[in-house]
């Protein structure tokens, strides 16, 4: 059995952007994240990225740039010691109402048909309210809020909406900490 981390990409792995990540120099590590997911894999757990990219659907990047920034994510992650397994993203905008659009669980479930996933064994983290809302209506066990990126507001958010998350970090690094000492593997 696998026991998979999701993560979001944009505020949990590296520092978000209201003018989007359109290119790999723009992609900067939030600190000490891919040694939070080295931590991860080094404990048994195995890396799934959930990301809305509509930067795509909005015609602000291309497909290979998207790819480029994937590849500059994963190498670094790997420099660390770590690995993802894969990349899972919608390309859509709002407006498209797809299924795959946090905080609509279609990435999650993509991913649970293409590799076996029980979700009931599986933790979401993420920086903002549709992450969380996406945890919970995928089935996951553990949804995991951080701080970076749109944390604070998505706490507001949450509350609003009465929906709590099993923890809350400051950053990656920390979640990555409370996973492995929380999460029965």
């Amino acid at each position: 059995m696998e026991y998979i981390v999701f993560l979001d990409r944009d505020g949990v792995i590296n520092i978000d952007s209201s003018e989007y990540i359109k290119t790999e120099s723009e992609f900067e590590f939030v600190p000490k994240s891919p040694e939070a997911i080295a931590l991860l894999c080094k404990n048994g757990f195995h890396i799934i990225v959930i990301t809305n990219q509509s930067l795509i659907g909005r015609k602000m990047a291309t497909r290979k740039a998207l790819d480029a920034i994937f590849k500059k994510m994963k190498d670094g992650v790997k420099k660390a010691g770590g690995d993802i397994k894969d990349i899972f993203f919608c390309p859509h905008t709002p407006e498209d109402n797809c299924s795959c659009r946090k905080p609509e669980p279609g990435l999650i479930l993509d991913a649970r048909k293409k590799y076996g996933i029980d979700l009931a064994q599986s933790c979401m983290v993420g920086d903002s309210a549709t992450d969380i809302e996406c945890a919970r209506n995928a089935g996951c066990a553990k949804s995991l809020l951080v701080k970076t990126g749109n944390g604070s507001t998505a706490q507001h958010r949450l509350v609003e909406k009465g929906i709590t998350p099993d923890y809350i970090a400051s950053d990656l690094y920390e979640a990555a900490c409370w996973i492995i000492d929380n999460v029965k593997r």
